[in-house]
């Protein structure tokens, strides 16, 4: 069993490219089922969760390959960053991840 606080210390890791996604922000429940259904991860630019106009991302409890003492590993295979007047936005390629605008 595990708590919500110690899934928030856990850094996030992308397996399909290796990149810290950061640390788990918020989590979706479904309260009919009894579960987790996704972790949110704060995007670019945002600082504690707070500062900051980027999205987030939503990492789908499936998408989650092993939740490990220090780290969480995760296979979301296309996110791009791209760089557009000196702002960093992150997109999603495909339905693998979710973004939340704020």
């Amino acid at each position: 069993m595990i708590s919500t606080t110690e899934l928030r210390e856990k850094e996030i890791i992308n397996l399909a490219d290796g990149r810290k996604l950061g640390y788990v922000e918020d989590i979706e429940v479904n309260l009919e089922k009894g579960r987790i259904d996704s972790i949110i991860v704060p995007g670019v630019g945002k600082f504690l969760g707070i500062f900051g106009k980027h999205e987030e991302h939503i990492i789908k409890w499936h998408q989650i390959k092993k939740i490990g003492v220090d780290v969480i590993l995760v296979q979301c295979n296309k996110v791009v960053e791209t760089n557009q007047e000196d702002e960093i936005y992150e997109e999603a390629i495909s339905e693998e991840i979710f973004i939340k605008k704020q």
